[in-house]
């Protein structure tokens, strides 16, 4: 065995415990495509979803069915038919669908069964329930196009699932849906995740995305959208999977509808459903109107995290050791960064306002965050809070960091340039450079 792998699982262990915990009897709602289903991968998503359960996760699954249906098709020689993107179901495909979700429901249903001692559902015992959870309306004749047996969603019976749930069971929900007629209905699974996310007031939505997820144009993941920012991407981003964009629009739909936290995970990637939801960092795209990450000014209760971001640099030398009791006297004087809950950056700026400047100080970045624009955006953060206090100028000391600074407008001072009271207070021992920043030049460029 790898002499790292025991040290990085139980690293991994304990920095998912916090979310353990938030997680524990809270109500997620996760769909895939029938993709998914097809992919030789597929048992590893199952254990992954087992674990979630075992972690005392309340999980409604659903499940998409576009590649079954579209085989069924093809093996009785009848042609797939769509507008604007939505199958046209005649009673020929309908019968193709139910054969279809039929066979899907079998496959989870069976996997989710399984105990064998050498399977990751070793000892599992999990009940699945599945019926019919979703009423439908059809979808009736639009743009002169009769869509026949395809439908849309009308209600969730959220009294049935929250019994299901309550019972310790996983609730599978299938794209179709019977009306109160008893006709059955064709649905789209990101319609019935959608739905069934704010009618059960879920915690979390999750999709599995084909492809490569929410990218912007240059390939690169996008970490977190607002649900405006979700929209536009929906009517702009060609770039995009199409396969993506349904996601987006779901996320955004549930977004404004009130669930708190909907998250795009691409699907391919082994474990990524766990990382997501168990790590800091995640691996996928989060839509939430909610400030996931926030700079704002430091609080008596940030000391514990903003120590434990310092002690390490305090002991390579790079910071000077500061105390509780010192962070706790200067406290108003700090900004921080805090990203679900963790405290990843902070500075403080020390104002002396009869010569118009001011030092930032203390400035530290969690080094997981180091190479994505936090450390900067602090120093203009605290540029700009240094301008409303009418100061001129900013300036830093430092002993390893002195290039950084340079890089982002600050140049070199001797200690003469320093204020007298600051100047008094200097450590010849420790010989930091010094550099000032000349903010009202910058005022005057803003203007």
């Amino acid at each position: 065995m790898n002499g790292q792998a025991p040290s990085s699982f139980v690293d991994f262990f304990r920095l998912s415990a916090p979310y353990i915990h938030a997680h524990r009897g809270r109500t997620f709602v996760v769909m895939f495509g029938g993709e998914a289903v097809i992919d030789s991968s597929f048992p590893h998503l199952i254990h992954d979803v087992a674990l979630m359960h075992a972690l005392g996760v309340r999980l409604v699954l659903v499940h998409g069915s576009k590649p079954q249906i579209d085989e069924r098709l093809r093996e009785r020689n009848l042609r797939p038919r769509f507008h604007k993107g939505i199958r046209i179901t005649d009673p020929a495909t309908m019968r193709c669908v139910e054969d279809a979700v039929g066979n899907i429901r079998m496959r989870i249903e069976g996997l989710l069964s399984m105990g064998l001692p050498s399977s990751p559902m070793a000892h599992s015992r999990i009940r699945v329930a599945s019926g019919n959870f979703v009423v439908a309306r059809p979808r009736g004749v639009r743009d002169g196009v009769d869509y026949q047996l395809t439908g849309g969603v009308r209600r969730i019976d959220v009294e049935g699932v929250k019994m299901r749930l309550d019972s310790g069971a996983i609730v599978l929900l299938s794209p179709l849906g019977y009306s109160p007629a008893g006709e059955a209905y064709n649905l789209s699974s990101h319609e019935v995740a959608a739905h069934a996310a704010v009618a059960l007031g879920a915690d979390k939505l999750v999709l599995l995305v084909e492809g490569r997820g929410v990218v912007d144009r240059r390939k690169r993941l996008i970490p977190q959208l607002g649900p405006v920012e979700a929209e536009e991407l929906v009517e702009g981003g060609k770039h995009l999977h199409p396969d993506t964009i349904k996601h987006l629009a779901a996320a955004a739909r549930a977004c404004r509808e009130g669930v708190r936290r909907t998250h795009l995970v691409e699907r391919q990637i082994d474990g990524a459903l766990l990382q997501e939801l168990f790590t800091r960092e995640g691996r996928g795209t989060l839509v939430t109107a909610e400030r996931y990450e926030d700079m704002r000014g430091a609080r008596i209760d940030d000391i514990p995290g903003m120590l434990e971001l310092l002690r390490p640099l305090e002991e390579a030398g790079i910071l000077v050791r500061r105390s509780r009791e010192t962070l706790e006297n200067e406290i108003d004087r700090f900004t921080v960064v805090e990203r679900d809950g963790m405290i990843i950056g902070c500075a403080g700026l020390e104002a002396f306002p009869d010569e118009k400047t001011g030092e930032l100080y203390c400035l530290a970045v969690d080094n997981r965050y180091r190479e994505k624009g936090r450390g900067e955006a602090i120093v203009e953060y605290t540029a700009q809070k240094a301008r409303a206090m009418g100061l001129e100028t900013l300036f830093v000391l430092t002993t390893q960091t002195t290039d950084w600074f340079r890089e982002r407008g600050f140049q070199p001072a001797g200690v003469r340039a320093l204020p007298e009271a600051r100047r008094a207070r200097y450590d010849r021992k420790r010989r930091s450079k010094v550099l000032v920043r000349d903010l009202s030049e910058e005022l005057i460029e803003d203007d």
